[in-house]
């Protein structure tokens, strides 16, 4: 037996030694040291042997199962190791080689129009005012010259909450809101921006909500010749110092007397073409001086304060400036359209 236990020792070195994989490793494991593993099948003997020689031959089966199971563990240790520097030399990344470029955000262009207008009326000493898009009928209508009977009001099918609260159709409101708030004080000279609302159908030029910006100067001795010198200077910085502007007779419930503005056409230069149909003009905006009671319900005298009024379509302005002929094109986030706007 004790022959026995040599030859295996050795064998069972040897074989470890000579393990190539953890896989491998643990089949020898099971092979000598398992539960019907070589070394067990040995000990299976011990029975027949005298008894004087039990003693010395189950503490040689010791010294044999303690080396076995050192060298077993050490070349664990070592497989493992080497496991996972093979690993390591295979997924190794080398930090030298480019990155992929991560693509950048971009402002809208609609965000970018905004801005524009906001930083040329900010230039001429205007400030900018904001509002809930949730307005009451009396600061979206009745303020503004427009009781519940006017006809005029269906100018602007309107999304009613309820019967005093509806989706504001204009940013108007905020300058009813910024004219109460300064009880009477001048000068007040504001742009309103945001989104509003009205119940159209969607199309080429339509849209059920799009964005607004609208302003208002009041102050003592204010003319229409005013107001057509600040639109004058604000189509200019848009569209090019060699715009001209025209101002024609029209109307609108909280402005007396009213014109719609209109630019020289971008495309062809006032001459005519398609875009402007012949003309050679392009409608930009609606304006006006404000109409005395609008003055009157928000605390200004009218005999003593004057003011003029204007707004604008932001998707208008932003089709016009860039020959963009669907305003759908701003709300689809294709890529490819919003990419021509980086900056």
């Amino acid at each position: 037996m004790r022959d026995k236990l040599v030859q295996l020792k050795t064998e069972a070195l040897e074989q470890f030694q000579q393990a190539s994989s953890l896989n491998s490793l643990n089949e020898l494991r099971v092979q000598y040291l398992g539960k019907k593993g070589e070394l067990t099948e040995i000990l299976k003997g011990m029975g027949k042997l005298p008894a004087e020689e039990r003693p010395l031959i189950g503490q040689l089966v010791n010294e044999v199962r303690d080396a076995l199971e050192q060298l077993l563990e050490e070349r664990k240790v070592s497989l493992e190791q080497a496991a996972i520097n093979d690993r390591l030399s295979k997924e190794r990344i080398d930090v030298t080689l480019p990155g992929k470029k991560v693509a950048k955000g971009n402002t809208h262009p609609l965000t970018q129009i905004v801005e524009q207008i906001e930083d040329i009326f900010i230039g001429l000493g205007f400030t900018v005012a904001e509002g809930p898009e949730m307005e009451t009928d009396y600061y979206n209508f009745e303020a503004l010259n427009l009781p519940k009977d006017h006809p005029a009001r269906d100018m602007q099918d309107s999304f009613y909450i309820s019967e005093e609260i509806l989706m504001r159709t204009h940013t108007s409101p905020n300058q009813v809101r910024t004219m109460e708030s300064r009880k009477g004080e001048v000068p007040v000279k504001i742009i309103c921006p945001g989104r509003v609302y009205r119940r159209d159908d969607d199309d080429a030029t339509h849209s059920h909500m799009f964005h607004q910006i609208e302003g208002l100067y009041i102050d003592k001795n204010i003319r229409m010749s005013d107001l057509k010198g600040v639109l004058l200077a604000f189509a200019r910085e848009m569209f090019g110092e060699d715009v001209q502007i025209r101002l024609r007779p029209s109307f609108f419930p909280f402005t007396e007397p009213s014109a719609e503005v209109d630019v020289t056409c971008a495309v062809c230069k006032g001459s005519g073409c398609r875009v402007c149909k012949e003309t050679g003009w392009l409608e930009i905006l609606g304006s006006g001086m404000v109409h005395p009671k609008v003055l009157e319900m928000s605390g200004y005298d009218p005999e003593k304060y004057t003011g003029f009024a204007f707004g604008m379509g932001v998707e208008r302005i932003a089709m016009l400036k860039y020959g963009i002929e669907d305003i759908r094109h701003f709300y689809t986030n294709d890529l490819k359209f919003l990419k021509q706007f980086n900056r």
